[in-house]
């Protein structure tokens, strides 16, 4: 019976106060409105972000890494007679191809997490047409199985990434590379290896992924061409690109595969470590801001209920002369600390949602982002909610503990 006589006193407190309970509402409101907006500006941002690194680069990269000089050919010369030094070791050349490709591919594919995989062959190169020349790299890839790992058709502007499978002499160009030698589909590009090894191919697809150094200097031909300009044999692979399931898992994956062939493995996370640095600094950045706001609502709450307190002082001291317990006043006050939370918590929630879906509207048109990337996850409107209460409930915690220590007698005598 009296907890129902509490809510009401606390009910009735409030709407007493009804300018000084709206503005705390509205600094609990604000607080979770800029609470949802931030969360769903930065998931998108990184979201938008991952997507950008892991739409040309692959989850995981295996090679053949170059080695440091090491003592092994000294030991098994000299044996344990001697302690054998190498002073400044250095990088010892050696062919970086994958031995075996094909058993290895077979041995990932079988790995339950591996969803796609593909072999290639790169090479750095000069594109030109007429007296004009670019610097650029050369994919030699099977184009059905990399157009799986990166959705290449999707990123298409003229032609089909299948025309590089149908011939041996067509090629997929970046759109900024197009720019800079004038190229169209149909024509042709000469390309030049380190070695003074040329070849001319036709352009028969032309690619913009809004990368630039991808849409600059990248081109993709099929793996015989790359491994005839660099005089190999049709065995010759230095790459193989793996994507898995989870790819927030990548390099503890990738590290896995490393002991299981014998190779070198990089994943997308270590290959992109700077931006990942920008994304762990957005979310700093933003939580700051997020725990400042709550904050300050936390403290508008608190000083409107010492207000309250300080007004009602005499009503309090006759509750508790009425047989009122300190943890009655307690209640009272955490009640109407929870009520102007609630309310401002579900006025919060409307406006985050409302600012967010307007913002996700403000065309932007900057490379492939047409508008602000923004998400609608429910697990940010339900951490709103539990935040914006848990504020209110230790802001009135305080005032409350204050009110219920209130002596009657000394109150009702002065």
């Amino acid at each position: 019976m009296k907890a129902g006589i509490n809510t009401r006193i606390a009910y009735t407190y409030m709407v007493s106060k009804v300018k000084s309970t709206l503005v705390a509402a509205l600094g609990v409101t604000f607080g979770i409105g800029m609470f949802i907006f931030m969360n769903s500006l930065i998931t998108g941002t990184n979201e938008y972000s991952e997507k950008t690194m892991l739409s040309a680069t692959p989850h995981i990269r295996l090679y053949n890494d170059n080695k440091i000089s090491n003592t092994d050919m000294l030991n098994r010369y000299l044996g344990d007679r001697t302690i054998n030094l190498i002073s400044n070791p250095q990088l010892v050349p050696q062919d970086n191809r994958i031995f075996n490709p094909d058993a290895v591919a077979a041995v990932l594919r079988k790995r339950k997490e591996v969803i796609a995989l593909s072999t290639q062959v790169t090479a750095n190169i000069i594109y030109s047409k007429g007296n004009v020349q670019e610097n650029g790299t050369i994919f030699g890839v099977n184009i059905a199985e990399q157009d799986k790992m990166f959705d290449i058709s999707s990123n298409m502007i003229a032609g089909k990434t299948q025309s590089v499978a149908d011939n041996p002499n067509n090629i997929l160009i970046g759109i900024g590379l197009a720019q800079k030698l004038n190229l169209k589909m149909g024509d042709y590009v000469r390309i030049t290896t380190s070695t003074g090894l040329t070849k001319t191919l036709q352009v028969s697809g032309i690619f913009k992924t809004t990368i630039k150094n991808v849409d600059e200097t990248k081109t993709y031909v099929s793996l015989p061409v790359v491994q005839q300009l660099l005089q190999k044999d049709r065995a010759y692979i230095t790459d193989i690109y793996v994507n898995v399931k989870n790819y927030s898992l990548a390099t503890e994956t990738g590290n896995s595969m490393a002991q299981q062939t014998g190779y070198t493995s990089e994943s997308w996370q270590q290959s992109n470590e700077q931006s990942l640095a920008g994304k762990k600094i957005r979310d700093i950045i933003a939580n700051a801001v997020i725990f400042t706001i709550l904050l300050v609502a936390g403290f508008g709450i608190y000083n409107i209920l010492n207000m309250v307190i300080y007004e009602k002082i005499k009503e309090i001291a006759i509750l508790k002369a009425t047989g009122f317990q300190g943890s009655d006043v307690v209640s009272i006050f955490i009640q109407q600390a929870l009520l102007i939370g609630l309310v401002g918590s579900a006025m919060g929630l409307v406006v985050g949602w409302f600012t967010s879906y307007l913002l996700s509207k403000l065309y932007l048109g900057l490379g492939n982002v047409t508008y602000l990337p923004m998400t609608f996850l429910s697990k940010h409107y339900i951490q709103g909610a539990i935040f914006g209460l848990l504020t209110s409930f230790f802001a009135g915690y305080i005032p409350a503990s204050k009110a219920s220590k209130v002596d009657p007698v000394s109150i009702i005598r002065g």
